[in-house]
């Protein structure tokens, strides 16, 4: 069985694990508590030695990185729905890959390290700019289309979501970007959708 180390309050772990939901995959979470630094005892380390979560280990397979991770999960479990390879398909997901690992992170994601962690080497108002850009530019993107590419959602939407969504951790005001919001709540709509602190499911009735 699937096995990801992870930690609660992670965003990045949190984004595999609900990618693991979505395909209906059964695995093991193994919660790494990162107070207690486990993530650098030398048991984690061996696995993975840039100790950090999350860290996918499937069978005699080891992955570190949450867009490396829901790469591999989409091709083994997903398959073209989720991860098209087509080359023109396959580089605009890529794409997205990329802007989750640099405008939401230099954004939302470090405005949320900022308030809700406490991390001094963050520039909050160079975060709050960079957030306010990334999410002008997706909710201009979102106002002409359903998902971020084609007609589904693909790993695109899952490695974007979570640190958009948790931008209220960042004191960012979600309110002015009504497509993002409404992006926000079909991503809630999916079958097999988890919350995490910071990202309620939509009520049921």
């Amino acid at each position: 069985m699937i096995r990801l180390y992870g930690h609660e309050m992670s965003g990045n772990s949190y984004k595999v694990r609900l990618f693991l939901e979505l395909l209906k995959v059964d695995y093991e979470w193994v919660k790494v508590d990162l107070m207690k630094g486990e993530h650098k005892s030398p048991e984690y380390l061996a696995l993975n030695a840039f100790g950090q979560v999350p860290l996918l280990v499937d069978e005699d397979t080891i992955l570190a990185d949450a867009q490396a991770i829901l790469i591999y999960l989409a091709r083994k479990y997903g398959g073209d729905e989720w991860l098209p390879l087509d080359a023109e398909s396959l580089s605009r997901v890529v794409r997205w890959l990329s802007t989750t690992a640099g405008e939401v992170r230099q954004g939302p994601e470090n405005a949320r390290l900022y308030y809700l962690f406490k991390a001094t080497n963050i520039n909050i108002d160079r975060a709050h700019q960079k957030a306010e850009h990334i999410l002008t530019q997706l909710n201009t993107h979102l106002a002409t289309r359903i998902w971020l590419e084609f007609e589904r959602p693909t790993i695109a939407d899952v490695a974007v979501f979570p640190y958009v969504a948790l931008a209220p951790d960042g004191k960012i005001d979600l309110t002015p970007y009504p497509y993002v919001l409404a992006w926000i709540d079909r991503v809630k709509q999916l079958p097999g959708f988890i919350g995490m602190a910071g990202i309620p499911a939509l009520a049921t009735v």
